[in-house]
């Protein structure tokens, strides 16, 4: 296992992170997603520390609050120490009926903190992100808050999960200004399916030494070997009742032939290659990979032995490659030949040029 720097932060944090929304099941979308209980809790996470993974994420919403009760359930059985395990939460999404049970007001962002706390059985955590936007309350009115809660010693750092580019961005620049706790971290959907972080969230990343933590890299299940084109899978799949996240359906065959294809050259399982293919991406920190079963936390873990040459990488960018969209082939266009360097994002052979540095 790999270690790198979260954000900005000196910490270091496994290149795989071990998601816990499979924890609990209570009902709803959250049964057809996990269903993880007690005994099988304790083992995925064991079996996940045991690999050297060190960073496990949570949020107060997975399993309306059991994944975070039965994480640190197993936490305090297992016992490890605590300065060995980074554990990060969430707040944003609706925890009660009451009309400001939700959002990321001054008010529900300190009793979340303290709610999750409650049911983590710790006195803090060491990333606490907002999971979303919430276009009621001024980002500035979040950002002070979370400063609030780190001051507190609640949260050591702080992130942020599913926000668009400026609202990011005009966070870390009034936190900066007024010498506020600023986001360290960008949770965020990303997988070979879906690479649209790559046109303004991840050069965002970079430019303000963000981490980026991928959340469902398999796509929902749909990159783990068992659909074809169509979508078509196992009945018992977690895409059979609960289809999400969304994904091109014109790019998918692509995609999963070319996945297919170098998995049978490597003789590893599609998912493999998928959670492989993204750690060759220079802006990616930590992968979040959820599973039900010890063999599926098993296969995802090997994804961090698995080397891809630069021809496979070079097949799997190409299949899954993003359409050009403006501004993106404006700025091709005018700093295609200019010779001065304009700043952009890399490119793909830019990329993969780095990834054969790093082997």
């Amino acid at each position: 296992m790999r270690y790198n720097l979260l954000g900005n932060t000196g910490l270091y944090v496994s290149e795989l992170c071990l998601g816990t929304m499979t924890f609990g099941g209570s009902g709803g979308m959250w049964q057809a997603i996990g269903r993880v209980g007690r005994d099988e809790s304790l083992a995925l996470l064991a079996a996940a520390l045991d690999a050297g993974v060190n960073f496990i994420d949570t949020a107060d919403v997975y399993s309306d609050g059991d994944s975070e009760r039965l994480l640190g359930e197993a936490l305090r059985t297992l016992n490890r120490p605590r300065e060995q395990v980074v554990i990060a939460t969430k707040v944003r999404g609706r925890t009660g009926p009451g009309v400001n049970q939700v959002g990321l007001s001054r008010a529900h962002v300190l009793a979340g903190i303290d709610a999750s706390l409650r049911r983590l059985g710790l006195d803090h955590v060491d990333l606490y992100q907002i999971h979303g936007f919430d276009p009621v309350t001024p980002i500035e009115d979040t950002v002070r808050a979370l400063d609030d809660v780190v001051r507190a010693g609640k949260a050591r750092y702080v992130g942020f999960s599913n926000l668009p580019a400026w609202v990011a961005s005009r966070a870390i620049t009034f936190a900066e200004q007024n010498g506020l706790a600023r986001f360290q971290s960008a949770q965020v959907y990303y997988s070979i399916a879906g690479r649209d972080i790559e046109r303004e969230i991840a050069p965002l990343c970079q430019a303000a030494r963000l981490a980026v933590l991928p959340w469902s890299p398999l796509a929902g299940g749909l990159l783990s070997g068992k659909f074809d084109p169509d979508k078509k899978g196992p009945s018992d799949a977690r895409r059979a009742s609960f289809d999400f996240p969304p994904v091109n359906m014109d790019r998918l065959p692509r995609v999963l032939a070319a996945l297919r294809a170098v998995a049978a050259e490597a003789g590893v399982s599609v998912a493999r290659v998928a959670l492989a293919w993204q750690l060759t991406r220079p802006f990616v920190t930590s992968i979040i990979i959820g599973a039900k079963r010890i063999d599926q936390l098993t296969d995802n873990l090997a994804a961090a032995d698995l080397q891809l040459s630069a021809d496979q990488v070079r097949s799997l960018d190409e299949a899954s490659a993003l359409p050009s969209e403006y501004p993106g082939w404006m700025v091709d266009f005018q700093n295609s030949r200019d010779p001065r360097g304009a700043v952009r994002p890399p490119t793909d052979a830019e990329i993969r040029a780095a990834a054969e540095r790093l082997k």
